[in-house]
């Protein structure tokens, strides 16, 4: 088997216009130089001004920093300088020097401001740590190298197979709590290591991670994906009841969560060596599953945000990152299976971002209400490009470290 990872390579034909994708992937990149502060990147509004009370925070920082270091390897010639910035932001700004790990927010000054230690942001360091080191970003090695030590000492659960998900500043006391969506991040983070290092070991740690919270916790409650769960990871199926709308642990079960697996676990399927073929059936079942409960659900197209436990919709508001994982992982889907049907529909979701998405200031609308207009209920401003960037990307079938795909028994990227 070769696995293919040494030079770009594009699919022969890409959903929507392969001019259209790349003039995508060029306006997240422009918005993510308007990102760029001192200490990181910030959080942007609709207008692409940074929101200063927000201050510099480490999931959008590592984020930016992840996708110029995607797009430096995809040729863009702005994008490498930038890339550094974000990892030099990371090592210096937010890194905690004195206890190690990342602070999850500083100010605009550097002040650190919220300084606990919480699993989905180290993922996300990872991940652009990873991403940085392939795209040989001047001192991504060293972040590797740190932030590696710091997940496998405070966040990797050998015992369980799961990452634990947060800590104090000093990591002496662990949140009483154990979150699905920080270990999805872990699950990406890890592969895209695997891919840089050549180190197995990470694919097989987010393997384990994907069997318990995959191949038992989803499968056992029909391919609907338990976000949230006891210490011990018992499942607690009313969290946050009283926090519907919850922009990181909503109350429910949440389709974009499953469909986003569902293109993970292809690309965990292509990382290990003998994955033996339920990977690939837990993830056409997860992504089955939420298309058919969230999409379109309520006279008007788009998916869902969340469903109760009898697939009734709680938050009914549509999500730019939904919408731009379910036209990825179908694009993958395809590539995967060569079933026509997941062609089909990453055309029929491409059509969507374009209609209700994209809409000229660089970055698409982050969400949208039930009829489809532009709302501000969980996400305010447009702080993020990793999603809208990783689907145009899979889309253009670009190299993108950690994303392998098994296709007709071939490995490709």
């Amino acid at each position: 088997m070769a696995h293919n990872s040494s030079h770009t390579t594009r699919s022969a034909s890409p959903s929507p216009e392969q001019p259209w994708l790349d003039g995508q992937r060029d306006a997240l990149v422009r918005w993510t130089h308007r990102a760029r502060q001192p200490h990181g990147f910030a959080w942007l509004d609709d207008d692409g001004v940074p929101d200063r009370e927000k201050g510099v925070q480490t999931w959008i920082t590592a984020r930016a920093t992840h996708v110029a270091a995607l797009a430096h390897l995809h040729g863009d010639s702005t994008a490498g300088e930038l890339a550094e910035h974000g990892v030099r932001a990371l090592l210096d700004s937010l890194r905690d020097d004195q206890e190690g790990g990342w602070f999850a927010r500083i100010a605009a000054d550097g002040t650190p401001v919220s300084t606990d230690k919480a699993g989905y942001e180290h993922a996300f360091v990872l991940l652009a740590a990873a991403s940085a080191t392939s795209a040989a970003v001047p001192s991504a090695n060293e972040l590797l190298d740190r932030a590696s030590r710091v997940v496998l000492d405070h966040f990797w659960d050998g015992e369980a197979g799961l990452c634990r998900e947060s800590w104090d500043r000093s990591w002496r006391a662990a949140e009483p709590y154990g979150g699905a969506n920080s270990n999805m991040h872990m699950v990406e983070a890890f592969l895209a290591t695997a891919a840089a290092t050549g180190d197995t070991a990470w694919a097989r740690r987010a393997s384990r991670i994907a069997d318990f919270l995959i191949g038992e916790q989803a499968r056992a409650h029909g391919y609907r994906l338990p976000e949230h769960y006891t210490p011990d990871w018992q499942v607690l199926p009313e969290y946050n009841r009283d926090r519907p709308d919850d922009p990181f642990r909503p109350y429910g079960w949440t389709p974009g969560h499953s469909i986003e697996w569902a293109r993970l676990l292809v690309h965990l399927e292509a990382a290990l060596p003998d994955p033996g073929g339920e990977l690939l059936d837990h993830a056409e079942n997860l992504f089955a599953t939420a298309v058919r409960h969230s999409w379109s659900r309520d006279g008007a197209e788009g998916f869902c945000y969340t469903l109760d436990w009898s697939d009734r919709p709680v938050v009914r508001l549509r999500m730019h990152w939904v919408a731009a994982e379910a036209a990825a992982a179908a694009e993958v889907l395809h590539r995967r299976t060569r079933r026509e049907r997941y062609r089909e529909l990453a055309q029929h979701w491409w059509d969507h971002i374009r209609t209700h998405l994209v809409d000229g200031r660089g970055n698409w609308v982050h969400e949208l209400g039930a009829d489809n207009q532009p709302s501000s209920v969980v996400w305010r401003g447009r702080p993020d490009v990793y999603h809208g960037y990783t689907a145009a990307s899979l889309a253009s079938g670009l190299r993108v470290p950690g994303y392998a795909i098994r296709s007709t028994g071939n490995w490709t990227d």
